[in-house]
């Protein structure tokens, strides 16, 4: 029997152990290293080899420009004035992303989506096209199969298609041809975090200081902190990987509550709390309200004092228009929100709901709609 009992808490505090350590989060996952970025590239180029589903030149006088230029720097000259019509060639866009610290060599992956009147890329092969960044230069070549997860089936009365056909993928499709601008090297590291939380970054300035030493970690404002690390490369490699692994204890988050206008969704967080409060919608009345009840110990466990155990109850009165309602205390939103929806709220309404009750104060969290 003891056996038991040793298991049954065992079991309660692995769990117990586990949730804890759910609310911790790594340093790498709440900033980002001042510098080491990612960069975004563009270039314009051709699809070739479609199966007849190209562009037409009479609608896209570019694709016809842009081959006579390819064909020319090939060594093929194009008469004057030749209209050339290719039914297998599309004009695309080709973007990808630089990495922070790229090298020559390295692979990335392209998305190539198309300009024109193209029905579908699949099959095609983008030939070499230029990547440029923002500045101008050229820091990596695209060429390769396009890889197009979709299909059409076409009659001479209708067509059907699965997915979008007129972009597509290249995996490891570009060569960085040159290298990503360098990491700063110097004695000082800043981390950006992504949110901007005075308590939040405090606790991770703590954490941090217990590795290189309060001295070393240098607030500047509730975004990003200062950190002082060596300049030797093998222990700086040493202190930033430890550093970035340190998990830091969460903060309540701000209560908020979000509504997508488009669907009616609602999506909150738990920091939201609700005032005493009554809604009426049409003839339909809906009370809110909680009644706490104490729960006395199981004999033999080891809670031994009594709990206040809280029994959320959401009613709907069908009745006639009515006023307000006075409820003692306020449950949670999420039940609002099933409730309005079983009265058969629309999003709209449940939008003017939760404005009123923010507005009367009631809900205690900040109403964004999106």
């Amino acid at each position: 029997m003891h056996f038991l009992s040793f298991k049954r808490y065992a079991l309660a505090l692995s769990i117990f152990l586990v949730v804890f350590a759910a609310q911790a989060e790594r340093i790498k996952d709440m900033a980002t290293i001042a510098g080491q970025r990612g960069n975004q590239l563009i270039g314009y180029g051709l699809v070739v080899g479609l199966d007849g589903t190209g562009e037409s030149n009479s609608l896209n006088p570019i694709t016809g420009q842009s081959i006579s230029n390819m064909l020319a720097s090939l060594g093929v000259t194009v008469p004057v004035g030749q209209n050339v019509q290719m039914r297998n060639v599309a004009t695309v866009m080709v973007t990808a992303e630089l990495p922070a610290l790229a090298r020559p060599g390295q692979l990335l992956d392209v998305t190539v989506s198309s300009m024109g009147n193209t029905r579908s890329l699949k099959g095609g092969t983008l030939l070499m096209t230029p990547l440029r960044a923002a500045n101008g230069q050229v820091y990596a070549q695209a060429q390769g199969s396009v890889v197009v997860p979709g299909a059409a089936v076409a009659s001479a009365f209708a067509r059907t298609t699965v997915n979008q056909l007129a972009a597509g993928r290249i995996p490891s499709g570009a060569f960085v041809e040159q290298g990503a601008p360098e990491a700063d090297t110097g004695p000082v590291v800043e981390l950006n975090f992504r949110r901007a939380d005075f308590a939040q970054t405090r606790r991770a300035m703590e954490v941090m200081a217990n590795l290189v030493g309060a001295q070393s970690v240098i607030p500047v404002d509730a975004r990003n902190v200062l950190v002082r690390v060596p300049v030797n490369p093998t222990e700086r490699m040493n202190v930033m990987a430890d550093l970035l692994e340190l998990e830091v204890p969460n903060v309540a988050e701000a209560a908020k509550v979000v509504i997508n206008a488009r669907t009616g969704s609602v999506v909150m967080n738990q920091a939201v709390q609700l005032a005493p409060f009554a809604v009426t919608h049409g003839n339909l009345t809906l009370k809110v309200q909680a009644i706490n009840q104490v729960v006395q110990p199981a004999p033999g466990t080891f809670r031994g004092r009594p709990m206040v155990q809280r029994n959320d109850r959401v009613s709907i009165d069908a009745g006639p228009t009515g006023g307000l309602v006075k409820v003692e205390e306020g449950a949670s939103l999420d039940q609002v929100v099933r409730a309005l929806n079983l009265l058969g709220a629309t999003p709209q309404d449940l939008m003017a709901i939760l404005q009123a009750m923010k507005a009367s104060g009631s809900l205690k969290a900040e109403l964004e709609i999106i």
